[in-house]
């Protein structure tokens, strides 16, 4: 389950890093295989194995390697804009420079990216399960009252 050179050189044109300082493909590589997705015949990346405790996960060989690329790539973006937060704006000799604008450009580049990640669902399991209401609530306030 690694990624492509064919992803990995995608992933450096969508953060405009065209060289490998200070990001060479294993680095990219390790930010690609954090978003596994289906691939395209619907395969899971992994399969559980809950004969044992805890569950062991195994690594499915009929997985086509597929990656959400927009995710890696924010947050690439995202560490870029962290090494250019502390820049601030200052005038000198008559000149304004504006050196935030680094840090909001690389934020927006961020946004761009987690807008166009691929849609993921999560099943939540509510812990502790609710026990019936009647037994622990019999009278229900605004019920009628039963004539008898």
């Amino acid at each position: 389950m690694a990624a492509t050179a064919a992803q990995i050189a995608r992933l450096r044109r969508m953060v405009a890093e065209p060289t490998v300082v200070p990001y060479d493909d294993d680095t990219l590589s390790e930010y690609i295989e954090r978003y596994p997705l289906l691939d395209e015949r619907g395969e899971q990346p992994y399969t559980w194995d809950t004969s044992t405790e805890p569950p062991t996960r195994n690594d499915n060989d009929s997985w086509f390697p597929t990656y959400d690329l927009h995710a890696a790539a924010a947050d690439v973006w995202e560490e870029k804009a962290a090494g250019v937060a502390d820049s601030v704006d200052f005038g000198a000799d008559g000149a304004n420079y504006h050196l935030s604008q680094k840090y909001e450009q690389a934020m927006a580049r961020v946004r761009y990216h987690r807008a166009r990640r691929s849609p993921t669902t999560h099943t939540l399991v509510k812990w502790p399960e609710e026990r019936n209401s009647a037994e622990l609530y019999p009278w229900i306030g605004n019920l009628p009252e039963p004539d008898d």
